[in-house]
């Protein structure tokens, strides 16, 4: 179960849409270099990631690895995408709030 399922169980009711569109209606409304800090934050944690999964796999490979790995568990990374996104939006309020 991902940190934020329980709140996908009625998407419209709670959010006006989806966590992807919500994600990107907050970020439209915040400053840009705002914006840009938290997307530098996401791409610094897709590189370390990668680094992890080269250590385990061929460099080369990465791209099918994980082509398969979602095709495999599509249901999961599409949950786990929804908790991203609200992730994502939170850290953006929260830096707001500031």
């Amino acid at each position: 179960m991902s940190k934020f399922e329980a709140l996908f169980e009625d998407e419209d009711d709670i959010f006006a849409g989806t966590p992807q569109s919500r994600y990107w209606d907050i970020s439209g409304q915040l400053s840009q270099d705002l914006v840009k800090d938290e997307f530098d934050g996401v791409i610094e944690r897709l590189a370390v990631m990668e680094a992890m999964l080269s250590e385990s796999h061929e460099y080369e490979d990465l791209d099918r690895t994980i082509k398969t790995y979602a095709l495999t568990n599509m249901s999961e990374v599409e949950e786990l995408k929804k908790s991203v996104y609200m992730e994502l939006a939170g850290q953006l309020i929260y830096r707001v709030a500031e």
